[in-house]
């Protein structure tokens, strides 16, 4: 990290040096990322006269050579003081527990709308939803292989002021969403263990567990990862089971009732997109991710059927084996159904793996927020102090930060949670959308390792069913939510301001990591390599 005010520039820039052009351009195309070490003017042209004889080499990822050309496997926001980077395995279950994490917490989907709507709706949606912000990200997150995640996506293309916007509303929402998961591990103990149901046993144990849950994530992310893997198969396997044992009780008929007049449709929808949302929350972990540009898009497609599987199947396991009482389909239902089905044994398994399931939403849920703030101090959003690792490489204080949004947030309501949460999620994917569909118009040759398929206009039919769906769902929001989070994105319009004024008073350090591309402006022509590789095709 330099100061920014004695930052030299990086190397990159091209024929179109405007920021959205410089930042997309600073990431080479192919699976390795490459860093340009300072040179003089007479090799760096010698460079460039290379590099127009050779550009599908250089695009390859094949380098130019030389004495002052450094290629490696790193990105540049994960070289130095780093843990072992993530592989594809744990980065799966990773995305799935950041998503999902089993089908805890769907049981309200039944309540609001009855089996066949809520098993509709588990298949429709993902593929109004989850698939194009999924294709969404995948793109995004190989052009940008940074911890700072969508707020570089929104920085590149609408400017700082609104990546900083969406990285306070993204962290906001995110906290809110963990502290989600203490409220649901205790639901589903409660039935076990009444004392946990409300008072100074409940507080307790939310505290106990939030400090427990933050001392993993302080351990390490390859540590989270692999235990999201073993909670993962622990916490599936009891649903399984339950299928197994539920078949010779399973009436098909049971499935398809629904009176569409009866629906409770904000709760149903509330449902819907909390457990759909936050294909996107990767992208902040993307530096700590071994070959990010191959292994990411794979682990967001396996993760995604094995989202929908999750939520499905036993969704239609119970309320196809057990007669249908909508109004006790709440939250921690799933103990029931089990009991019901299978027995008492079958219950403690569901109970068991509830509450795994939850500290792995946590942990994964807290390495998101807290590596999205190391991110942001690394681009000179925040101060200095976020971008600072422990000796485990992992973001002391932005894990503390998290944790204690996590205690503050912890006596709302699982409903209240879910629909403040979803309200500030919308605000920030309607800026990813923009900047990915303003990004194909400016940038249409920039380096994408991973592209969807589609032309420009493409890319805007694809934002168009998720833009409708948080439409309807901003609509269907309480007075209460929508004051909470109008609020909320209040205070980011005027904390943004706040910190450009704190680094002019110099009351707190902020810096640029000067492995990052600039994005605030030009690059100088002296300096321009990497971005030569796609200046001439962007101007034809």
């Amino acid at each position: 990290m330099v100061p920014r005010e004695e930052k030299a520039k990086p190397s990159f820039g091209g024929d179109f040096d405007s920021p959205t052009a410089q930042i997309v351009s600073a990431y080479p195309s192919a699976d390795n990322d490459c860093t340009v070490q300072p040179s003089t003017a007479d090799t760096h042209h010698q460079k460039l006269r290379d590099a127009e004889s050779s550009t599908p080499a250089a695009e390859s990822g094949a380098g130019a050579g030389g004495a002052n050309s450094t290629w490696s496997n790193e990105t540049p926001s994960s070289r130095a003081g780093r843990s072992r980077k993530i592989s594809i395995i744990p980065l799966i279950f990773i995305i799935f527990y950041e998503v999902s994490g089993g089908p805890f917490g769907v049981e309200d989907s039944v309540k609001a709308a009855g089996p066949l709507l809520a098993l509709a709706g588990f298949l429709i949606f993902p593929l109004l939803w989850s698939v194009p912000e999924a294709l969404v990200t995948a793109e995004m997150v190989t052009m940008f292989p940074e911890n700072s995640g969508y707020v570089v996506w929104v920085s590149s293309a609408l400017g700082p002021f609104w990546g900083f916007q969406l990285g306070f509303m993204k962290w906001i929402s995110g906290v809110v969403d963990n502290a989600l998961y203490p409220v649901l591990f205790l639901d589903y103990l409660k039935s076990g263990i009444p004392a946990l149901g409300g008072g100074l046993p409940r507080v307790a144990a939310v505290l106990a567990l939030t400090i427990v849950l933050t001392y993993l994530n302080y351990r390490g992310l390859s540590i989270v990862g692999w235990a999201a893997v073993v909670i993962g198969m622990f916490s599936i396997l009891p649903f399984a089971v339950m299928g197994f044992v539920s078949i010779p009780k399973v009436k098909p008929r049971r499935w398809f009732a629904g009176d569409i007049h009866t629906v409770d449709w904000s709760l149903y929808l509330n449902t819907l997109f909390w457990n759909l949302n936050y294909w996107d929350s990767i992208s902040t972990l993307a530096g700590e991710v071994e070959n990010p540009k191959k292994n990411l898009p794979k682990a967001l497609f396996y993760a995604m059927i094995l989202v929908v599987l999750a939520y499905f199947l036993p969704l239609l396991t119970g309320t196809g084996a057990i007669p249908l009482n909508r109004e006790l389909w709440t939250d921690g239902y799933f103990s029931e159904v089990a009991k019901l089905i299978g027995g008492a044994w079958l219950s403690w398994w569901i109970q068991a793996a509830a509450a795994m399931a939850n500290m792995g939403m946590f942990v994964a849920e807290m390495s998101a927020d807290s590596f999205q703030l190391l991110g942001m101090a690394e681009r000179g959003m925040l101060p200095e102090v976020f971008a600072r690792r422990s000796r485990y490489g992992t973001p002391l204080v932005g894990i503390l930060f998290s944790a204690s949004g996590v205690l503050m947030l912890s006596w709302m309501s699982f409903q209240e949670i879910v629909a403040a949460e979803n309200f500030l999620y919308c605000f920030g994917m309607g800026l990813e959308f923009t900047a990915f569909v303003w990004l194909r118009i400016k940038a249409p040759f920039a380096p994408r390792p991973y592209k969807v398929p589609v032309g420009k206009v493409g890319a805007v039919l694809i934002c168009v069913p998720p833009m409708v769906l948080m439409c309807i769902v901003l609509a269907f929001s309480t007075l209460k939510v929508f004051v909470v989070s109008v609020g909320c994105v209040g205070i980011g319009l005027v904390f943004q301001p706040l910190m450009k004024y704190i680094e002019k008073k110099g009351l707190l350090r902020f810096s640029v990591s000067s492995d990052l591309p600039d994005i605030h402006g030009p690059a100088p022509e002296s300096e321009m390599l990497i971005g030569s590789f796609i200046g001439p095709r962007a101007n034809r």
